[in-house]
């Protein structure tokens, strides 16, 4: 099976997380909040916190740090503000960007996304306008060199748990599933001890497409660091073929 699996990327983004845990953790700690707050802390019972803290996990956040930080929501849930927000909208040549992010403020986080699509010669459009282009999966990762497991045994024990597709790259391994059978495919592969590099509800682009002209590029790559910056911004997804 074949896929676009965007391995370089992750590890850049991964390291780039590894020295701004501060901030990373925080972010997942905004999402542990408002997933107990409309779900409940027990996260047999809620799938949304068990998917934040499947990402927790992936970005190395110590257990008792995914623990304390849903105590704290579950007795403090009255004073959860937070509410989730998408933004969609054009880059430089007609890259697709789509942002989620989780505020407090919308005119601010609204202000900040605007501002880092002009700053980057794009534009924010009407929700759908790109969103269309992706399609929603749950995304797994593994790191070749973490992995004990053949390919072959690797793909059965997904498929076997309900994944949707395989691929199998130069350096890691991809495994898709429909966003409501991520989790247990992930935690089949937690309890056949896989270690995950990765491993999300994500937006897949369905097409990828290459940046040529150095500008463009430059300009793009503006919006996307301004948008990693902004501690609202939970999530950015592209068709930019890196």
């Amino acid at each position: 099976m074949s896929g676009h699996s965007k391995f370089a990327n992750i590890k850049h983004k991964k390291e780039k997380n590894d020295a701004a845990k501060g901030k990373i953790f925080t972010i997942i700690g905004r999402e542990i909040a408002v997933a107990v707050k409309e779900g409940g802390p027990d996260p047999n019972n809620n799938f949304k916190l068990a998917t934040v803290i499947a990402k927790a996990k992936a970005n190395n956040m110590p257990n008792d740090t995914i623990e304390r930080g849903i105590k704290k929501a579950a007795g403090d849930v009255g004073n959860v503000n937070y509410e989730y927000v998408t933004y969609e909208g054009y880059g430089p040549n007609g890259i697709a960007i789509i942002v989620d992010a989780l505020t407090d403020n919308k005119n601010r986080t609204a202000a900040n996304v605007r501002s880092a699509f002009t700053k980057g010669q794009g534009n924010v459009g009407t929700p759908g306008c790109v969103s269309f282009m992706f399609d929603k999966k749950g995304q797994i990762i593994i790191d070749k060199e973490e992995c004990d497991l053949e390919a072959d045994d690797l793909m059965m024990l997904a498929l076997d748990a309900g994944a949707e597709d395989f691929a199998e790259e130069e350096d890691s391994f991809e495994v898709l599933t429909a966003p409501e059978s991520f989790d247990v495919v992930r935690e089949a592969l937690e309890e056949a001890k896989i270690p995950m590099l990765s491993a999300e509800v994500t937006m897949i682009p369905q097409n990828y497409v290459e940046l040529t002209d150095e500008i463009a590029v430059k300009n793009l790559q503006r919006t996307l660091d301004l948008l990693d910056g902004d501690d609202d911004v939970q999530a950015v997804y592209h068709n930019w073929d890196e």
